[in-house]
């Protein structure tokens, strides 16, 4: 390891104020500009042109995102594992020491979803525009010239604090620190990629969409990668073209967390010591449903496990969220299924999902909105979870009831696909007064109902720009460049994410909410029988209070 490698070590959340390294980088940060390559004639380069990147949370989509930007320039890292950021480093290098030319392009992912449909002429037309990038001449070039030189840091604030040559900053953490991450790098004039779901609080995605508002010159994205999709677009086409008239009714299911990470479990915890002297006494058999839970929660504690190493700044980890002693039930990945750091299934696939009907459906925030589940304990996510919201009419279209399953559930079969199955993975049925479409994760397979008029029905015209060979993430850095429009902008994202976090608001105060989205308040108490002090007010959950030395 080379000096220019050496860890920084953390300084510990007081030790450095998002304040202190606003002001102290703010000129650096407003110097900034990227000089697109057109400005100079074609033909020729600015040395500017290529963008000077930093990925926080490496490991995950972390590295995905940066697989997807390795023809920039590659900076920094931060990541407050180090363990996990040095193996992805030799996975890195060993995947250069193999990959030839030929070999699978890097950072053009192949649609999730399997087998694809032709891409529109809309689509090719736009891959005419730009090259697509050479994936295994930019990987043998990032772990060649930009590996030796990359700085490594565990913390995002000395991050900034430091090093003045980041144009744009990857946030691919956990989910709570998503929006500090995102509003301190933006406070110093850094483009932002987020990885969805944007943020944690729906407090945090207003204070979000506010400051991208406020800073035009940033460019900000979230990675719902679906959404720079030839077929998500189609879709959109097909829903605002009329094709299955007014819509009224849409479903919405993924399969998570089954198969990805644990959710209904108890946190690891000794058993209370009344617990095991009642069952000592045999006043109880310790079987029942708490009891079996705090059985779990003890073999939990007591399992044997490898403590973190000193390479994981668990402190770091916590961030913004309460203290939590460490288990591996939590990281490394578990986090999404723990209400302290992620926003479950919901947060995880909404973005992917729900993203299609409400882009087309222009449907705004929800009036009402309704979470069922399997049993919750409050800490860990239900298994399963029906959300039901009510979006109300307008510009002239009818209002909406969508409705989101997970954990297994699934909608009504429509009866226009006889026995065929949902989608396993997840998808999406529109219900219309001409017709029903579904639309399989991420966007994928738009198709209307019954087949024949899907045969029948004209593709409808090409409204939405393509984004070349569908890259999201190079969509971002092209707009950095000013050579492309964004894909899915805070603007945007922030809303869509808040729609997704109300879903979870109701799911934690136990009840329906009737939210008022002009003042971000819910207008009603709800009885509860797990209050001691009676009605919960679901506002509570609209926000969190941060961790002793944590800002928003």
């Amino acid at each position: 390891m080379t000096d220019r490698e050496e860890p920084q070590q953390p300084t510990g959340p007081a030790g450095l104020t998002r304040r202190d390294f606003v002001n102290k980088s703010a000129i650096a940060g407003a110097g900034l500009m990227i000089v697109p390559r057109n400005v100079l004639g074609k033909g020729m380069q600015a040395p500017s042109d290529t963008v000077n990147i930093a990925t926080v949370g490496v490991s995950g989509m972390g590295s995905s995102n940066t697989n997807a930007v390795l023809s920039q320039n590659i900076v920094a890292f931060c990541d407050v594992d180090f363990g996990l950021l040095d193996a992805r480093i030799e996975q890195w290098k060993k995947q250069a020491a193999a990959t030839t030319a030929q070999g699978a392009q890097q950072g053009n992912r192949p649609n999730p979803s399997g087998g694809r449909r032709e891409p529109t002429s809309a689509q090719l037309a736009a891959n005419d525009k730009r090259p697509r990038s050479n994936g295994p001449d930019n990987l043998r070039r990032f772990v060649e010239e930009q590996l030796p030189k990359i700085q490594k840091y565990r913390d995002y604030r000395e991050m900034f604090e430091k090093q003045k040559d980041i144009d744009a900053v990857i946030v691919a953490t956990p989910d709570h620190m998503h929006a500090p991450i995102a509003l301190a790098a933006m406070d110093i004039g850094k483009h932002v990629y987020v990885q969805k779901p944007l943020c944690w609080s729906v407090e945090e995605a207003r204070q979000l969409a506010k400051k991208a508002k406020e800073n035009p010159k940033v460019v900000t994205q979230m990675g719902n990668q679906g959404h720079s999709r030839d077929e998500a677009r189609l879709g959109y086409e097909y829903i605002t073209s009329g094709a299955i008239g007014e819509i009224r009714e849409v479903h919405v299911w993924t399969n998570r967390p089954f198969g990805y990470w644990p959710q209904g479990v108890p946190r690891p915890a000794p058993m209370a010591e009344r617990l095991k002297d009642a069952i000592a006494a045999g006043t109880t058999a310790g079987w029942r449903g708490r009891e079996v839970d705090a059985r779990i929660g003890e073999w939990f504690k007591q399992a044997d496990y490898k403590p973190p190493s000193d390479k994981l700044a668990w402190d770091l980890f916590l961030g913004v969220a309460p203290p939590v002693e460490y288990h591996p039930i939590y990281h490394p990945f578990n986090w999404r299924g723990w209400v302290d750091w992620g926003q479950g299934a919901l947060g995880d696939m909404g973005a992917h999902l729900i993203d299609h009907p409400f882009w087309s459906l222009k449907l705004g925030y929800p009036t009402v909105i309704e979470t069922r589940s399997t049993p919750f304990n409050g800490a860990s996510y239900p298994t399963a979870t029906t959300t039901y919201y009510d979006f109300p009419a307008r510009n002239g279209m009818p209002a909406v009831k969508l409705t989101w399953y997970d954990g297994g559930l699934t909608p009504p079969r429509p009866a226009e696909i006889g026995d065929e199955n949902l989608n396993g993975e997840g998808g999406i049925i529109y219900i219309g007064s001409k017709g029903k479409m579904m639309q399989e994760t991420y966007g994928a397979n738009p198709r209307l109902l019954p087949d024949a008029k899907h045969a029948s029905t004209p593709k409808p015209k090409h409204t939405l720009p393509r984004i070349p060979h569908e890259a999201h993430e190079m969509n971002w850095v092209d707009t950095i460049r000013g050579q492309q429009e964004i894909s899915s902008p805070f603007e945007y994202a922030a809303q869509l994410t808040e729609v997704m976090l109300l879903g979870i608001v109701s799911l934690r105060a136990g009840g329906k909410i009737h939210y008022d989205a002009a003042n971000r308040r819910i207008t009603n108490r709800i009885k509860s029988e797990n209050s001691r002090d009676g009605d919960v007010d679901p506002n509570q959950f609209l926000s969190r209070e941060y961790r002793s030395g944590w800002t928003l």
